[in-house]
Formats: structure tokens, C-alpha cells, sequence
């Protein structure tokens, strides 16, 4: 028998972006997918989407929540899957992402959590870049090597020893449970495109993206409070890299919530703590500069370009 997969999708005032969102996961062509839908009690007519397709979803719910944290736990603590993944209403799977998710868990026992690679796509759904990670260590994890959410699936087995997400962190919950979940065992990445995120006005990355930082900082203090992390985290090795990157990660929000002065004070302070860390996403210095010098319309012109390039539009 097919191994049970529970997706969740949070849902509020995302419309626009819904309809893609259900039909990506209810379209995958893998047939034992138990699909739950938590919506924050939607103003605009995603009730009316949500219905159109309620015959095939296991759950759905709309009411007030606390944030998309509460949403996902709540579906999360529904779910009977073996293998757990959430997509967030303006997201969308590619096809045949949960049979490969699910493949890579049959044939790695060891492995609590799988990640594929990225697309990250604007407002109209046109493919604006390509995200490519690597096989990342807890180490990794500890120093902000960000993972696209949508590309994630994990073990039940595994949840059920961290338990659920801490509704504390409305931005960078994901990568706290990621932290958490690579303590149980092995995390394992698959060199295949297995999602798209959405990237538009509205979205948490640039309306809101000072938060991002300020949560980077708590889970790096958060960390070294944990048995089993504390020692990783505080050594002479990985003390300054961590840091380092927590200041790197707020620039990259940073920049993009366009406050090309923040980001700018924030990859300068990663250069001195840890001048690796900072020279590798040399890219948001260059483009903090960019912006601030009235350059800006060249740095949209080369991103337009590589958008073409993607869309195969010579």
C-alpha cells in the first residue's frame, strides 16, 4: 500500500493565488494524499474556491487563528500521514513532487527530512530565478542555510519527538523546526525542482521582511540555550560563522523589503564578524549599492532579464 502523505495548506486572503495552490496537490497523480486545508477565516472568496473543491480534501476549516504557525499546527495535529509537508496558499507544488518526496523516504530509512530545489516565481506566476541548495549539516542549519518551505516533506516519527511548530515565530518558523527536526537523523537533499514560492507585494519576505531578522537573532539565542545544540553553536568554529550569518540573513530580507540602508549596515556587520560568511552573498552588497546610488532601474533591468531568460524569451 501507497505510504499516506498529509499536506496542509494555511490559507488567508490569498484568492488570487488559491486555486493554483489546491490543484498542485490535488493534481499530483499520487493517490493516497490526504490533503487538509486551515483557513484564518478568509475576507476575500477563497471559502468559495476552497468549496468548489471540498469533495477531495480530507479537512477544512475556516475560523480566526493566531498566525499561519497556529494554522499549520492545527492541521498538522489532524493529520495521520507518515510523511508531513505544509504548502502555503500562494506556493504550488511541480507535478510528481510527493511520489519523489515519497520515493527518497522508502529508499533512506535514516532520512527524517527531504528537500528538493526551488523555483521562485513573481505575481503572474513567471519564474524569476532558480533555487539550487546543497546538502546541508545541522552545522549548516545553525548558520542560516535557508531552505525553500515548499520543497520540504518530513516523518511523522520525527515531529513526534520535537513536536509541533513554536506559534512564537510567525517568520522564520520553518527554519526553527528544520533546526529541530535534524537532531532526530539524517536530512537529505534531492537535486530536483520540486516547488515554487511566490514572491509578490504582499508577501511576508517583502512586506514585513525586518521581522526575518529579528527572528534569525532569537533562534540563534534560542539554540544556545538547547541541550545538544548549545556546545555546536558556542564553539570557536561555528560561533562566528552562526553569528555572522544570523546579520547576513537580515540583509538579504533586508534588501529585499527595499531598505537597501539596513541591509547594507547589516552585511557589513557579518564581513567583520566573519568576512566569509559576508563575501559569499557578495550579491546584496552590490545591490544595496545599486539602490542606493539611483542605480536601481539597472539592478530590475538585469532581474527582467534573467526572467526572460527562464520564461525562454530571447
Amino acid at each position: 500500500m501507497q505510504t499516506l502523505v498529509s499536506i496542509i495548506t494555511p490559507s488567508f486572503n490569498q484568492a488570487n493565488y488559491l486555486e493554483q495552490t489546491l490543484r498542485s496537490v490535488l493534481d499530483q497523480g499520487y493517490a493516497n494524499v490526504e490533503y487538509l486545508v486551515i483557513d484564518g477565516g478568509s475576507t476575500d472568496n477563497s471559502i468559495e474556491i476552497i468549496r468548489k473543491h471540498e469533495d477531495r480534501l480530507a479537512y477544512w476549516i475556516s475560523e480566526k487563528d493566531s498566525g499561519q504557525a497556529e494554522a499549520i499546527n492545527k492541521g498538522l495535529a489532524r493529520a495521520n500521514g507518515e510523511v508531513l509537508g505544509w504548502l502555503n496558499s500562494d506556493d504550488y507544488y511541480l507535478p510528481n513532487t510527493i511520489s519523489a518526496a515519497v520515493k527518497c523516504f522508502e529508499e533512506n530509512p535514516d532520512v527524517v527530512m527531504v528537500y528538493g530545489n526551488m523555483l521562485a516565481v513573481d505575481g503572474n506566476g513567471q519564474t524569476i530565478n532558480v533555487l539550487k541548495y546543497k546538502q546541508l549539516s545541522l552545522e549548516d542549519l545553525l548558520c542560516f542555510q535557508i531552505i525553500g518551505q515548499p520543497a520540504v516533506f518530513f516523518r511523522r516519527s520525527a515531529l513526534e519527538k520535537t513536536g509541533l511548530l513554536d506559534t512564537s515565530f510567525h517568520f522564520m518558523l520553518d527554519h526553527h523546526l528544520w533546526i529541530r527536526l535534524a537532531q532526530q537523523g539524517r536530512v537529505l537533499h534531492i537535486p530536483q525542482i520540486w516547488s515554487a514560492a511566490r514572491y509578490h507585494a504582499a508577501a511576508k519576505n517583502r512586506a514585513r521582511a525586518a521581522e526575518f531578522g529579528r527572528e534569525a537573532f532569537r533562534i540563534l539565542a534560542w539554540a544556545k540555550s538547547q541541550p545538544g545544540l548549545a556546545e555546536a553553536v558556542s564553539g570557536v568554529r561555528v560561533a562566528r560563522r552562526a553569528l555572522a550569518s544570523a546579520h547576513r540573513c537580515d540583509a538579504r530580507y533586508l534588501l529585499d523589503g527595499g531598505k537597501s540602508v539596513s541591509a547594507l549596515g547589516a552585511w557589513f556587520h557579518a564581513l567583520f564578524i566573519h568576512p566569509p560568511t559576508a563575501l559569499a552573498r557578495l550579491n546584496i552588497l552590490v545591490s544595496a549599492i545599486l539602490n542606493l546610488i539611483g542605480l536601481s532601474k539597472l539592478r530590475a533591468a538585469i532581474l527582467h532579464r534573467r526572467q526572460r531568460m527562464f520564461s525562454g524569451d530571447k
